[in-house]
């Protein structure tokens, strides 16, 4: 899967991922390859990526994400 996160001030993260794990808005969850189609709101939390057993954390306030097709798009605060 393909992942983006931007802020406005930046893009902190583009790449390639087995995993993602969001903070949203009615509580965490998690997107793995060949997820529905959604779009959902963010809560300020943690970000977890994970790629071949290699997990990054980001710190967002808010935001939204969108997935379609294996691309996931976080826009951040």
């Amino acid at each position: 899967m393909n992942l983006i996160i931007l802020t406005p001030e930046k893009n902190i993260f583009d790449g390639e991922v087995d995993l993602v794990q969001l903070p949203g808005s009615d509580g965490s969850f998690e997107i793995l390859n060949n997820h529905a189609p959604m779009i959902a709101s963010l809560q300020k939390g943690k970000i977890k990526v994970g790629n071949n057993n290699d997990l990054q954390y980001f710190e967002i306030n808010s935001g939204v994400v969108e997935v379609l097709n294996n691309k996931i798009l976080v826009l951040a605060d």
